[in-house]
């Protein structure tokens, strides 16, 4: 695993790079190139999902990139509408055989559907895969607190990762310390606000000051933070630049300013967990 990307420690023993690859909206027929290009880079943490609709692009490019299993760090997430236990369990048998693998590194909860009130059942599934041995580390995303607290509550099982959107309009700091009093490790999605946060003329001229990219000094930002950053691009040459983060240092004047730029009312660019009830 390539050693300039620092691993973070999660509640279970184990551990996870701290920046990865998402491929959220990348079709199933551009996810092996894609994939291909960020192992090529030097990533090792692969982040897809069951609603992506991309296993099997992913797995191919897992089984074809010639880089050992035991150094790849691969995540899926169960889909909405297979909350109920032995739905949870047969749609992680689809994942097993879409991606063709004997183990996940790790299997979180996708949205907790509260309408639908069945995420306690899923993560009781996801306890049993991972007493299975079937996958490492277990975790949920876009839980709120009540959320996680319901789960630990019904197992005793406390997630190792909370995967939500997180970028410099939408930086969550409300909800930073409950994960913390938890040891849940924060996991980024959409790290760029979609591609809107790129636009951002105060980041642009903290890029233009270091002589890198808007998205390479957001990514750098956020790592410095202590959170896991998991970016998405198709683009080979975004894809090798997204990783090229650990050759500079913002200091404290840049900080203080994307600080600033938190927008907890608008700066949100998805579903907010108290009402994405869809069922994909």
């Amino acid at each position: 695993m390539p050693s300039n990307i620092p691993q973070i420690a999660l509640n279970d023993g184990r551990t996870i790079p701290q920046l990865g690859f998402g491929v959220w909206q990348v079709p199933d027929n551009e996810a092996t190139q894609a994939v291909h290009h960020a192992i090529e880079a030097g990533y090792r943490l692969i982040d897809t999902a069951e609603g992506y609709n991309n296993e099997e692009g992913v797995g191919r490019a897992i089984r074809e990139c010639g880089v050992a299993r035991e150094d790849l760090f691969i995540t899926s997430k169960l889909r909405n509408g297979a909350h109920a236990f032995d739905q949870a369990m047969a749609a992680f048998d689809e994942t097993q055989r879409k991606l063709s693998l004997d183990y996940l590194d790790m299997f979180l909860i996708h949205w907790p559907v509260p309408e639908q009130d069945k995420y306690v059942d899923a993560w009781k599934a996801l306890v049993k895969l991972q007493e299975q041995g079937r996958v490492r580390s277990i975790g949920v995303s876009n839980f709120l607190p009540e959320h996680l607290d319901r789960v630990i509550e019904a197992t005793g099982v406390v997630p190792a990762v909370n995967q939500i959107e997180l970028h410099p309009k939408y930086q969550q700091r409300d909800v930073r310390d409950a994960h913390r009093q938890r040891n849940i490790q924060i996991e980024c999605y959409s790290p760029l606000g979609s591609g809107a946060v790129l636009k951002d003329e105060t980041i642009a001229s903290i890029a233009d000051k270091h002589g890198k990219s808007v998205a390479q000094v957001i990514l750098r930002y956020l790592l410095d933070q202590d959170v896991i950053v998991i970016p998405k691009s198709t683009h080979a040459e975004r894809i090798q630049n997204n990783i090229d983060v650990f050759g500079f240092s913002l200091d404290d004047e840049d900080r203080k300013k994307i600080d600033a730029l938190d927008d907890p009312k608008n700066g949100k660019t998805g579903g907010f967990p108290e009402t994405m009830n869809s069922l994909f």
